[in-house]
């Protein structure tokens, strides 16, 4: 059954405080991937939400169930709305909405949380499906993309051949589902541009995802006469990580990462280790390239990390180096660089806009593992010349603050919200 709605939607009304002022904003964030799942996408979903909520917003999550069966569970101040869900063939950790249904249920939870805007974080099942659904309630969306196509191609073993075909179609798929929202966003001016370049003719506004500079901090400064490996000594003992200059890499150990660049740099540092912490696919063949590097013993598989150990695996570390060329931003890398890390990148995608040339770190031409081992040779070469280039990323990552992130997205939706009050002040 249909249902109609006044020409002012109510979330109008709210937000415009009727004279007021301003009162509580209250959104609805539509995602495909959400934690448990684990990507970039779903961690910044999830800061996103609790963020907001710590601010004061109501904040609702409409995103597929971790095991199958729908339900509502409210966690750290955030209503988690789970619908149906089955496995991905694309990551073993992410699940598909199922969705017959599921347009019934978005009618119904719209008409009854009256968001003052829908904030979709990808174009799937359930962004595509949330746009639709509040577009005919008439309440604004705001979108943030965090997809290439080039992050699934591995996983679904798309042939090389159909490869440039089947990302113009990912492209014009995206941009016809995005091109319906209010106000676009993604993380960064490069990924901006990306979009852009690929047809996208809405303006698309470059907002970080943030970076929380008190949870991510570097190792305290040694007290005088004391060695400042100390710390880090320890640190590496509670890991379970040998003591030893170690590069460090915090992600999916899947194919799209690149990772195997890392262990082939690696054995051309013989004083040098990696560090890997995640899990993924990939990992039984970077453990068979390990082996066949002559680099078993000095290439550490964490495996997934405890939410509160994360911040310990960065500190014990002496350089971050990521090899993707795929990165609209890299949470990862920001955690890094907040954590007082030198950083070796992929001169590739955004990666570049993380990194000063000799000044908090270098990049490297994808590819090119020996060039890799090099630029990391020069960071940690010299204990000093690491601390100087840690420093200064420290001091990048001030500027991507996770508040500051927050400030703007309330913002954004306040704007929405005034943008479809004007447009209904105009109807005839």
């Amino acid at each position: 059954m249909s249902t109609s709605f006044a020409p002012q939607s109510p979330a109008v009304a709210r937000v415009s405080g009727n004279g007021r002022g301003p009162s509580r904003v209250r959104v609805l964030i539509g995602t495909d991937t959400y934690p448990p799942d684990v990507n970039g996408a779903a961690y910044f979903t999830a800061r996103l939400a609790r963020g907001l909520a710590e601010r004061g917003a109501e904040v609702h999550v409409l995103c597929p169930s971790p095991d199958g069966r729908p339900y509502v569970a409210e966690r750290g101040g955030v209503v988690e709305h789970r619908l149906r869900s089955v496995p991905s063939l694309a990551h073993e950790s992410v699940r598909l909405t199922l969705p017959p249904g599921v347009r019934g249920h978005l009618n119904r939870l719209l008409a009854r949380l009256r968001p003052d805007a829908v904030h979709v974080q990808n174009h799937f099942i359930v962004g595509r499906m949330l746009v639709n659904a509040a577009h005919d309630h008439g309440i604004p969306v705001v979108a943030t993309n965090h997809f290439m196509p080039e992050n699934l191609f591995d996983p679904l073993r798309v042939p090389e051949a159909l490869r440039p075909y089947a990302a113009r179609l990912a492209w014009w798929d995206l941009g016809r589902v995005l091109s319906r929202a209010e106000h676009v966003t993604t993380p960064t001016p490069a990924a901006a541009g990306l979009l852009l370049e690929q047809g996208f003719a809405r303006p698309v506004e470059p907002v970080s995802c943030g970076i929380d500079l008190v949870r991510f901090e570097p190792l305290p400064e040694p007290r005088p006469g004391s060695r400042a490996s100390g710390e880090r000594r320890r640190l590496r003992a509670r890991l379970g990580v040998p003591d030893r200059t170690t590069m460090l890499f915090v992600g999916r150990l899947d194919e799209e990462k690149r990772i195997d660049e890392l262990v082939r740099a690696v054995a051309l540092l013989p004083d040098v280790q990696l560090l890997l912490a995640g899990h993924g696919a990939h990992r039984a063949r970077l453990e068979e390239l390990a082996r066949e590097e002559g680099v078993g013993d000095r290439v550490v598989f964490l495996g997934f990390v405890a939410h509160g150990d994360l911040p310990d695996v960065y500190r014990c570390a002496d350089v971050f180096t990521i090899a993707g060329i795929a990165e609209l931003q890299s949470i990862a890398t920001l955690e890094a660089m907040a954590s007082g890390l030198p950083v070796v990148a992929a001169d590739a995608m955004a990666l570049p806009h993380l990194v000063e040339e000799g000044r908090n770190g270098y990049l490297y031409p994808p590819g090119r593992a020996a060039d890799l081992a090099d630029r990391v040779g020069s960071v940690v070469s010299e204990e000093a010349v690491r601390a100087r280039m840690g420093a200064h990323s420290r001091a990048m990552a001030s500027r991507h603050r996770l508040e500051d992130s927050l400030e703007r997205f309330e913002r954004i939706y306040r704007d929405a919200v005034t943008g479809v009050r004007s447009q209904v002040a105009a109807r005839p």
